[in-house]
């Protein structure tokens, strides 16, 4: 999908809501994962709000590293305070039995986190990047994002990932064409067990990708197999020979016993696909 270089006059209508209505939160912690949507939502909510913000990082075993390096980076370009809050999901009860409300569980415990940081910066409200198109699939975090109140403002100003692609692109955001990510976790069928050596295959098989030029992918993990989706039109350049040489003997090393390619392709939430059957 093409992204425009200037928004239209509703996209602005939109972003100037989301200013108004950062104003009104007087302080705010933003969770920040250095994704699309909460990086936007962080530029935002400097320029609504300057010193009477900050941003927060979830430091997990399911983040990658590279991510957490971008964050730390964007905040640093522009001087906005910012804290790393490291948590241990394998000591969160519930989570590596991976069971189908496992985000509910793990957004609870990392937003129970974020907002004990936010009240020792006497910050008044936590926010978080989700937009409208999130109300969608099935997500299950936002019911603890709801039950712990905090504030969703790209949802509230209405805006969808395609806004924020075309504002991120017309405020010279580094992400306005990054791939979407998502926690490593949501890379497991439910009810197979989630520990710190899996997440590491999956985290290096998705940075492998990444190296070799692919865009928007995932690396879905069953037991010791991987399924790799990619978009449809780089499917010829997964079957390459020399690449899916190199991918196949990588993720093997990695712990992988079989490789595999989905013929469908790249889309979200496709573990998802099987809570109906």
């Amino acid at each position: 999908m093409e992204i425009l270089n200037t928004p239209t006059e509703e996209q602005i209508n939109k972003y100037n809501h989301l200013l108004e209505y950062l104003k009104s939160l007087e302080s705010v912690a933003i969770a920040f994962s250095s994704g699309v949507d909460s990086t936007f939502l962080l530029f935002a909510a400097k320029e609504a709000l300057d010193d009477k913000m900050m941003a927060v990082t979830a430091v997990t075993s399911s983040f990658p590293q590279r991510e957490k390096n971008e964050a730390v980076d964007f905040c640093e370009m522009y001087n906005i305070h910012h804290e790393l809050c490291n948590i241990d999901l394998m000591k969160i009860e519930g989570f590596t039995q991976n069971p189908p409300n496992r985000c509910y569980i793990c957004k609870r415990a990392i937003f129970e986190n974020i907002i004990n940081v936010a009240n020792s910066n006497n910050i008044q409200a936590i926010a978080e990047g989700s937009n409208l198109d999130d109300n969608g699939d099935y997500r299950p975090g936002l019911l603890a994002i709801a039950e712990l109140g905090v504030k969703s403002p790209l949802r509230e100003a209405g805006l969808t990932k395609y806004d924020i692609r075309v504002l991120s692109k017309f405020l010279n955001l580094p992400t306005w064409e990054k791939p979407s990510y998502a926690c490593l976790a949501t890379r497991f069928v439910y009810g197979e067990t989630i520990s710190e050596e899996k997440l590491a295959m999956v985290d290096k098989g998705e940075q492998l990708l990444i190296d070799l030029g692919f865009h928007q992918m995932r690396v879905r993990i069953h037991d010791r197999m991987a399924r790799i989706e990619v978009l449809p039109d780089e499917f010829v350049k997964l079957l390459d020979d020399n690449i899916r040489l190199k991918i196949v003997n990588a993720f093997k090393e990695y712990g992988f016993d079989y490789v595999s390619m989905d013929l469908v392709g790249y889309r979200t939430g496709s573990m998802n696909e099987v809570l109906d059957k």
